[in-house]
């Protein structure tokens, strides 16, 4: 595939840690991007022109008109798409299999783990109607858990996979959010010391201010949103 990009890519988005991931990594590129809201709180997820290319009702999602063969294609699930523009663009995820089964390995660890259990222990932490101790100390110990992974993979390193890559943009949506997540970054310095440098890029600043006006300063805070998202069954 090309890296040079005539008609912007389709971006589905609402600005949240899994929606920044795809904004920095169109930022850090430098390919030309819409924004097309998915207001999740109003369950803009669930349309039926949205869930024809994400099926499982989760932003963000990409159409590329440029796809292979220089026919769209759309991608749904953050990693895959981050997988894709690094792909598409030769940047950001190596192209030797040695250097790309570490990106994969950290890119998964982020998608199956750190990524949902920082998910819960804001869910059990703030948005819970009730406060279950035993789910709130479950998820905070595990999120305390992970960045102690991380904190020991960060040793010696500036990055993640040692350069910078889509596994770091994954990531530090998430990671900025410790304090909420009932954790002391200062138990962690080496993801403290990450977290500064990849907050210092200019293109990663540009990404996590994209369509910041959308976002609720509350967070998720009515009945209605809350049914939303977290109310949902098979459909």
């Amino acid at each position: 595939m090309s890296a040079v990009q005539g008609k912007p890519i389709d971006l589905h988005y609402w600005p949240t840690p899994n929606g920044w991931k795809i904004t920095i990594m169109l930022e850090e590129t430098g390919l030309p991007y819409n924004v097309i809201p998915v207001n999740i709180g109003k369950g803009d997820q669930f349309k039926p022109e949205f869930l024809a290319i994400s099926p499982n009702n989760r932003m963000p999602a990409i159409v590329d008109p440029e796809g292979p063969d220089g026919k769209p294609i759309s991608v749904f699930e953050s990693g895959a798409i981050l997988q894709y523009l690094g792909r598409k663009t030769g940047k950001f995820y190596p192209t030797d299999e040695r250097g790309r089964v570490a990106v994969d390995e950290w890119l998964f660890w982020q998608m199956g783990g750190f990524g949902p259990m920082l998910g819960q222990t804001h869910h059990f932490r703030i948005y819970a109607p009730e406060k279950v101790p035993y789910a709130i100390d479950r998820y905070t110990n595990e999120a305390n858990r992970l960045y102690g992974v991380l904190n020991k993979r960060l040793e010696g390193r500036d990055y993640i996979c040692d350069d910078y890559s889509i596994a770091d943009m994954a990531c530090v949506g998430w990671a900025r959010g410790w304090e909420r997540q009932g954790q002391d970054i200062k138990q962690f310095p080496n993801v403290g010391r990450w977290l500064d440098t990849v907050l210092a890029r200019p293109a990663v600043q540009r990404g996590l201010k994209v369509a910041e006006e959308l976002r609720n300063p509350a967070g998720i805070s009515t009945p209605e949103e809350k049914a939303v998202l977290f109310g949902q069954k098979a459909r």
